[in-house]
């Protein structure tokens, strides 16, 4: 007997010698193929979910457009991260906040910087330190002698793009003042809510070598972070060229606007129109659930973090010009959503074990859907 592959979902077939180059229906898609005789298992990507066969409009979509044009910008400073600043535009997009875990002096604040100023929004920046007050980021009411009155003096929160650095430095206070702000884009002080301009989005930074004086991020404030990404240092020709730019002069300086507020909330709408298929969900939702059954994990994912998963995977796949969600884009986000959220056993730990590790895992043993209709 020899075997062949369907040529439009994979279906690994047999047949006899004598029937070698001629065409059969496929008995799992229906669609007639040819059997060549070389067949091998495999899961194949339909033909018409390939990029090539893509519709025009789709290559030149609006969040396409956007990401390439901020990437492009940012990268006039932050050379040669390309894929971390792709995730960041992600997690914008996806309307998340994002965690940068690395050491000093690679570029985690200058990014900030430079999405906020590609985007023509509001920047502000909070240094975190042990007697950081939460009024001193929601912003407190003041007391005028001319009004007999007080009046609200809005924080830092009150931006489009907040970074708080060294977050980890805070007390968990002035942590907590930030949760309602990730969770519902709002503040309440003296009884009063007050709203966020969308849109909302916030990077914090921490050092993962220095734990003197720190205050580990509880779980529950991790689970709000839709990613938490390195930078990490870069190779040996991007930190020449970026010595070589940066020397003469500060790019930050003359960084122009390449988007507006109002186009990223567009891309934001367009987004959450992106489709995903029934088969895509339950792949996305059995990677989550067991998480939570793992023998080394103490404590799984969320369902929040299930909704910010399935939310980042359409987020990514519109910023690549797709107009639906394939296998790749959830192997690809699934260790930058969940492993953060993850918390080991510690006899794990104590085995040298990781959270990515314990993901990857995961990824290798759960089916990768085969999907038979393009997504309309």
């Amino acid at each position: 007997m020899a075997t062949s592959n369907c040529e439009h979902c994979g279906e690994l077939l047999e047949f006899t010698w004598d029937q070698q180059g001629k065409t059969t229906p496929c008995p799992k898609c229906g669609e007639t193929t040819r059997l060549t005789g070389a067949g091998v298992p495999t899961i194949k990507i339909p033909q018409y979910y390939r990029p090539q066969l893509f519709d025009r409009a789709t290559e030149h979509s609006p969040v396409k457009q956007l990401a390439d044009q901020l990437t492009e910008n940012i990268e006039q400073v932050v050379v040669g991260k390309r894929e971390k600043i792709r995730l960041v535009l992600t997690a914008l997009l996806a309307e998340g906040h994002l965690l940068l875990e690395d050491v000093p002096g690679v570029a985690k604040t200058v990014l900030a910087r430079c999405l906020a100023q590609s985007l023509g929004g509001v920047f502000k920046r909070v240094q975190c330190t042990p007697d950081l007050l939460p009024s001193d980021i929601t912003g407190s009411s003041i007391f005028s002698p001319k009004t007999t009155e007080f009046t609200f003096r809005p924080g830092p929160v009150f931006a489009h793009v907040l970074l708080a650095d060294e977050i980890n430095r805070a007390t968990p206070r002035a942590q907590s003042a930030l949760l309602q702000a990730m969770a519902e884009a709002q503040v309440s002080v003296d009884g009063t809510v007050h709203e966020l301009d969308p849109p909302f989005f916030l990077i914090a930074t921490q050092n993962p070598i220095d734990h003197e004086g720190t205050f580990p991020l509880p779980e529950a404030q991790l689970d709000r972070f839709l990613f938490k990404i390195s930078l990490g240092y870069p190779s040996f020709a991007d930190e020449s060229t970026m010595i070589e730019t940066l020397s003469h002069s500060n790019p930050l300086a003359v960084l122009t606007p390449v988007a507006s507020i109002g186009q990223v909330l567009e891309c934001q709408r367009l987004v959450r129109a992106v489709k995903v298929d029934a088969k895509i969900r339950e792949y996305l939702l059995q990677i989550v659930r067991m998480t939570r059954e793992h023998d080394s994990v103490a404590l799984g994912a969320s369902p929040r973090a299930a909704l910010a998963f399935y939310k980042s995977c359409q987020a990514h796949a519109a910023i690549n010009g797709y107009p639906f969600v394939l296998p790749d884009d959830v192997k690809f986000l699934a260790p930058h959503v969940l492993a953060h959220r993850l918390l080991l056993k510690p006899e794990s730990r104590l085995r040298k074990q990781t959270a990515v590790g314990v993901i990857q895992e995961i990824l290798d043993q759960t089916d990768i859907p085969v999907l038979h209709q393009a997504v309309s």
